[in-house]
């Protein structure tokens, strides 16, 4: 079998001689009827609706503060642990929190890859299977990946950290730490025929995705060259990173190219065995003399290391064109601009302004109009990146125009207080969502951990409540009306001419 390449185009072709045909059918009083009922949807559309009439929530009824779970640091022995105590229904949620080591650029693209596996091969005298067993057996899982965020006042500089992550009942825990143990220090990278098979299962999945996650993916390829972190995103979970997992699986064809990466997971996790590590644990209070008996017992040698280089990125600020052309029949467009880090005080009116130019501009011109299924903007200030999007859409150009004229409108007509109200309570409610106490507790740590404390976060959250309608503008004026916005599209064969005569870099998937 051979895939059609000409489908999409076929497709499509298809439904344009079935419209022409459904035109050519229809009398001039049919089309002049469609052509008046077009005409009263647009003004429909357009109207205002009169909002108090319904019941609401206002900026008065905003709490003053966040609700922000505290963990307790704690030296046991050589082993350095933050504990949370909070109501888990009987469970622990456990983490090995490691500081990422150097890594040379020639590994960096496995690194996800490397995490995957880790928990899914065998360990010590146990194959996979049998691992498989011992896991269901003790715990509701375990896991591991890698995470990379940038500074807070400066998204050039980037922290990361490895993390092996499990939970289980507490009367398991003495045997969720063996497990924990195990798979961290005696991982078996021998078993060449199971990574061969885990890395085309995540190849098939990765590539299911694009038509699932096209706006996110091509939302990450513009952003790509606004901060390290931001490449790194695009370059292992992005479009980029399936393009890179299509050419490995093609090559593990090659026993001996299974062979070489096996190697190169032992290099990393080597590299990580010997960095600095810590503990994170989240249980009910009166567990606490079991967990530290058991972080004695078990999690007391290596103790933290020190002379360890730590991961580093190059700087990056470049400006992206791309053009991925995959087998979809609808485009995921997005465009970026270049921004600030979450401690500049422009920040928190750039958040808002995603709000505020989705409620008021982007949905009805591009979801309700243009009929994509969706369509909006974004502030991400960990990465320094102000993105729009939209998602399963049948335009293309008139998209990437309408995020412009999104910005025209913003800055060219007068605003009511209510839509800014709105803007900001949709922020406010993201930040203040309730999530389980383990949850919670879980990303507390880890925003601590980057720098992201509760006295920051509580900081950020109050000049939200504050941003004015004068603040979009002024912050729309200064980040968006940028010549070097980056602009980044998933779409089709049919469309490759047009994208290449708007100055994108095609690239095929």
């Amino acid at each position: 079998m051979k895939p059609d390449t000409q489908l999409s185009q076929a497709r499509e072709q298809k439904e344009k001689d079935k419209l022409a045909a459904i035109k050519a059918a229809l009398s001039d009083e049919k089309k002049l009827n469609i052509v008046q009922q077009a005409k009263a949807l647009e003004i429909r559309q357009n109207e205002q609706d009169d909002p108090s009439v319904l019941p609401k929530v206002g900026l008065d009824d905003v709490p003053a503060e966040m609700s922000i779970p505290q963990g307790n640091e704690q030296e046991i022995g050589s082993a350095h642990a933050t504990v949370f105590e909070e109501g888990t229904n009987g469970l622990i949620y456990q983490q090995v929190v490691i500081e990422m080591p150097e890594v040379d650029d020639a590994l960096i693209d496995i690194l996800p890859y490397y995490t995957d596996c880790l928990t899914e091969l065998g360990c010590g005298d146990k194959n996979y299977l049998q691992t498989q067993e011992w896991q269901s057996s003790v715990s509701g899982g375990i896991n591991s990946h890698i995470s990379v965020r940038g500074d807070i006042n400066d998204v050039q500089k980037v922290k990361s950290y490895f993390v092996l992550s499990a939970k289980a009942l507490l009367r398991n825990h003495p045997s969720l730490n063996d497990l924990m143990l195990q798979t961290l220090e005696n991982v078996r990278f021998d078993e060449h025929e199971r990574i061969r098979e885990l890395i085309s299962q995540k190849r098939a999945r990765r590539e299911q995705s694009i038509t699932g996650s096209g706006h996110a993916l091509a939302m990450t390829a513009s952003s790509s060259g606004m901060s390290p972190a931001a490449q790194f995103s695009h370059r292992i979970s992005g479009l980029d990173g399936i393009r890179f997992i299509k050419q490995l699986d093609d090559d593990l064809s090659d026993a001996k190219n299974i062979s070489i990466l096996a190697d190169q997971f032992k290099l990393i996790h080597e590299k990580i065995l010997s960095a600095p590590r810590q503990y994170l644990a989240v249980f009910e209070g009166d567990s606490t003399q079991a967990y530290e008996q058991d972080i004695n017992k078990y999690w007391q040698l290596p103790v933290n290391k020190t002379g360890v280089n730590g991961f580093v990125l190059p700087a990056v600020h470049q400006q992206v064109k791309q053009a991925w052309i995959t087998s979809t029949q609808v485009n995921f467009c997005s465009k970026s601009f270049s921004t600030v880090p979450v401690e500049h005080e422009d920040a928190a009116a750039l958040t808002v302004l995603g709000g505020f130019l989705r409620n008021g501009f982007l949905h009805r011109v591009i979801r309700e109009q243009g009929g994509a299924y969706g369509g909006g903007a974004s502030h991400e200030p960990a990465i320094a990146s102000f993105r729009f999007y939209s998602y399963r859409d049948p335009r293309l150009l008139e998209t990437l125009d309408d995020f412009d004229n999104s910005i025209k409108w913003l800055l060219n007509e007068d605003h009511e207080p209510r839509q800014l109200e709105e803007a900001i309570l949709g922020v406010i409610g993201s930040m203040d969502k309730p999530g389980s106490p383990a949850g919670e507790a879980k990303q507390a740590f880890h925003n601590d951990l980057y720098g992201r404390t509760a006295e920051q976060r509580q900081r950020f959250r109050n000049r939200i409540l504050k941003v004015t309608v004068d603040d979009l503008k002024r912050v729309g004026q200064t980040y968006l009306l940028s010549e070097k916005a980056s602009v980044a599209v998933i779409t089709h064969s049919a469309m490759e001419q047009t994208v290449k005569d708007i100055g994108l870099d095609v690239i095929h998937l």
